[in-house]
């Protein structure tokens, strides 16, 4: 199933589901007032249904298939999947992305130099912009302003502390049920579903801040750095995302191509570290980090007001944004 946030046009925010080949949707609660008579908690948001476990999914899947009531989706507008998200935390899971990074920031520096191919040896012997040790001993991440989410088609509006404009072709999960210490095996009970993650970042402020060993902050935290969707496609539908075809494009042109099956860390992997000693609540986002060549960074490459970035993840959808200033 895919589930959907959106707003009517009267400003009310529902959940649906999308049908007929993306197309339209079904208000969930609509459907549930028209044969029980009254609406249920379980409908009230995304969140909500989240937190209802599996009878809610059970629910959700019963409703949807009352498609004779479906909306065009060219009549509403989507929202993120989850608006206010309980937590987002994106983590590093792709080594191909941070190899690519580190090498092109190396070429950068060693551009400034009188013999670049003589600096770039001595950077690479010494180990300066590698991939840190730390990156295989355990799955990064940090923890992302959860209240900077957008949806697909809308715009993000750029910081004016910026000049180097970049997007990071991710995907990632929603938790549920609540629970400490997941044991990798059981790790996909607590997964609700999938959606796509455009991390947008500021990279000029990302340097300067992470040199003095936190972040990223700034470089990542600004209203509507964080797009997410269009939907969620509930775990049962997405047996495998070990597999999926990852495209980025800017005004069409492709920029970049990957797939999940390159992951170094995977999500279990992500909740068994990550739940030690920690409770995960239902409604939490686990991002999975750049996949390689999903990013500008890696062939610096920026974008510029006025683009439109497209990241497509096979089975599950296009997420559409416009960067303006």
């Amino acid at each position: 199933m895919k589930l959907a946030t959106y707003r009517t046009s009267s400003g009310d925010q529902r959940i649906g589901a999308i049908v007929d080949g993306d197309s339209r949707i079904v208000d969930l609660q609509e459907v549930h007032g028209s044969r029980f008579g009254k609406p249920s908690p379980w409908l009230a948001s995304m969140q909500s249904l989240i937190e209802a476990g599996d009878p809610g999914l059970d629910l959700a899947g019963e409703l949807a298939a009352q498609r004779n009531v479906s909306k065009s989706l060219a009549d509403v507008s989507l929202l993120a999947p989850v608006p206010v998200p309980a937590q987002i935390r994106d983590c590093l899971c792709f080594e191909l992305h941070l190899k690519q990074a580190y090498a092109k920031a190396r070429e950068v520096r060693a551009a400034k130099s009188p013999d670049p191919a003589a600096a770039i040896r001595d950077m690479e012997e010494k180990d300066i912009l590698a991939v840190p040790p730390v990156f295989y001993q355990r799955p990064i991440y940090y923890k992302a302003n959860r209240f900077s989410v957008i949806g697909t088609d809308t715009d993000v509006i750029w910081p004016a502390y910026s000049q180097l404009r970049d997007f990071e072709l991710e995907f990632g999960f929603f938790t549920k049920g609540c629970s400490a210490d997941i044991a990798k095996p059981d790790a996909a009970k607590h997964i609700f579903g999938y959606t796509i993650f455009n991390d947008f970042s500021a990279r000029d402020e990302q340097v300067i801040e992470m040199s003095g060993q936190l972040g990223p902050a700034k470089g990542k935290d600004f209203d509507t750095g964080n797009a997410m969707g269009p939907w969620i496609v509930t775990a049962d539908e997405l047996a495998d995302p070990y597999n999926l075809t990852m495209i980025a494009r800017v005004n069409g042109e492709e920029w970049g191509r990957g797939n999940s099956r390159t992951m170094h860390w995977r999500f279990d992997d992500l909740l068994s570290f990550i739940s030690r000693s920690e409770t995960i609540h239902p409604g939490e986002f686990f991002g999975s980090g750049t996949v390689g060549n999903g990013c500008g960074l890696e062939q610096w490459r920026f974008l510029k007001p006025g683009d439109v970035v497209e990241l497509e993840i096979e089975r599950i959808g296009v997420l559409r944004n416009r960067v303006r200033t």
